[in-house]
């Protein structure tokens, strides 16, 4: 199967900035390693995956990292949403996309701040995104999270997907080199 490959900067207004994210949409997802290979292969905080969604105008989407699958990924949603509405079906306004978190519901915002550069005109778009929600509770460490992470967290919170680790301070969290491999390992999606 032949499918394109998009690289989208989202939360940028230039280009080269903001948060990088692969998207490639597909007829039907592929066995899942050869989407986790591709994502390895793509090298990126996240490659999102879409197929539409049986005969309607809703999306399906996956999202992998260079090591695992993820349940969730914002800014890779709104990248696939920018694909969906830019170049698979352009002037669309709104979707849905169906996900391990649940349905994504993106919606175009409207913006005239288009701007000039050099040689192309570079648009500047909108999209907004609810996320769901997902209350979380003070809980014990679980078993290697501090070897994991390299520090001992000051509190553990946990939902049914992921951890938060309070940690003492901005400076330690900025030097954390994090074992992301044993993060993967960890009961959480």
């Amino acid at each position: 199967m032949r499918t394109p490959i998009f690289q989208i900067d989202a939360f940028a207004t230039r280009r080269f900035a903001g948060n990088p994210a692969a998207v490639m949409p597909m007829d039907r997802f592929l066995d899942d390693t050869v989407l986790q290979a591709i994502a390895a292969e793509n090298n990126l905080a996240e490659t999102a995956f879409l197929v539409r969604e049986g005969t309607g105008n809703d999306y399906r989407l996956r999202w992998f990292t260079p090591l695992v699958e993820v349940p969730l990924c914002g800014h890779a949603t709104l990248a696939s949403a920018a694909v969906v509405m830019e170049r698979l079906e352009p002037g669309r306004g709104k979707l849905i996309f169906h996900s391990a978190s649940g349905p994504l519901k993106v919606h175009r915002a409207n913006t005239d701040t288009d701007t000039d550069t050099d040689t192309d005109t570079y648009t500047n778009k909108r999209y907004v995104m609810d996320f769901p929600a997902r209350p979380s509770e003070p809980v014990w460490s679980p078993p290697g999270l501090a070897e994991a992470l390299g520090t001992v967290p000051v509190e553990v919170f946990g939902n049914a997907f992921n951890y938060m680790a309070v940690l003492e301070s901005a400076q330690l969290l900025r030097a954390l080199a994090p074992d992301m491999a044993a993060i993967a390992r960890m009961d959480r999606p």
